[in-house]
């Protein structure tokens, strides 16, 4: 491949990805890690990329969200895992309601290319499926929070509380015994909808998630029917999520110290 078709490539991995690992992107080009470094270094200079730690963030022509990009790196690679185990329970053909959470946007960049009726508050999961002729793609509108490029607020619950949808896959701040908790009280309301309009609730969530509490309450444990995590998860959580009803799917990370090292040399 030639040095402009290999950097072509590279732009549009990570514009179509937002944020995406040295590693990763390594292994999509079939290249060395110290080659996607050096294309990297000149996407910077032409303004369209940004490295961070542990990977590259896209920053060419697609709205700044600073709570997004700021969320995106934080505990990567358990979200990918959870993201791999959480797209294995979507089937072709399917109507999904995905949120705009950082876990569920790596969700949605495995379903792209799939056959699938997409419905979305997310304007970063959004811009993944809009140019994706497999899918249908309906636009939850709302009030557009300028941090994170999610549509909350009335117009989006009376806009969901019309819909149905056989998955809903969603992400949240944090998890304690009262349920599911998120920090922004008009994003809590405008989940509480996506719940109800669905027949099947997945949350997608880290471990570190777990024992603590947010701002606003989104639903008890028992409104939740799958929920996946990687594998930190200690086991007494698992025995509280099963007595409440919840299927938990552990997620295993598989990170190599190599690997580890390389992202960390981004930063």
């Amino acid at each position: 491949m030639l040095v402009e078709e290999r950097r072509q490539r590279l732009l549009e991995l990570v514009r179509a990805r937002r944020f995406a690992s040295l590693p990763e992107l390594a292994e999509e080009l079939h290249v060395s890690e110290s080659t996607v470094r050096r294309d990297l270094e000149w996407l910077e200079e032409q303004g369209t990329a940004r490295r961070i730690h542990g990977g590259v963030l896209y920053t060419g022509q697609s709205p700044h969200l600073a709570h997004f990009e700021a969320r995106q790196p934080a505990q990567w690679a358990q979200k990918r895992a959870i993201a791999r185990r959480a797209a294995e329970l979507i089937q072709p053909g399917e109507t999904i309601l995905l949120d705009g959470g950082t876990t569920t946007y790596e969700v949605a960049r495995l379903l792209v290319g799939r056959p699938l009726h997409v419905l979305t508050n997310s304007l970063p999961v959004a811009n993944l499926f809009a140019p994706d002729p497999k899918s249908d793609l309906i636009f939850i509108g709302g009030n557009i929070c300028p941090r994170s490029g999610v549509a909350q607020g009335p117009y989006a619950d009376k806009m969901l509380s019309s819909l149905r949808v056989r998955k809903t896959i969603l992400s949240v701040a944090a998890i304690n015994e009262e349920g599911c908790f998120n920090n922004n009280l008009l994003l809590v309301a405008t989940e509480q909808a996506m719940i109800r309009a669905a027949d099947q609730v997945i949350v997608v969530a880290d471990s570190s998630k777990f024992g603590h509490r947010s701002l606003g309450h989104v639903c008890p444990l028992e409104d939740v029917d799958i929920l996946v995590v990687d594998s930190g998860l200690s086991e007494s959580w698992r025995e509280r999520l099963a007595s409440a009803g919840v299927q938990v799917l552990i997620a295993p990370v598989s990170e190599s110290p190599e690997s580890a090292q390389s992202e960390g040399a981004l930063g």
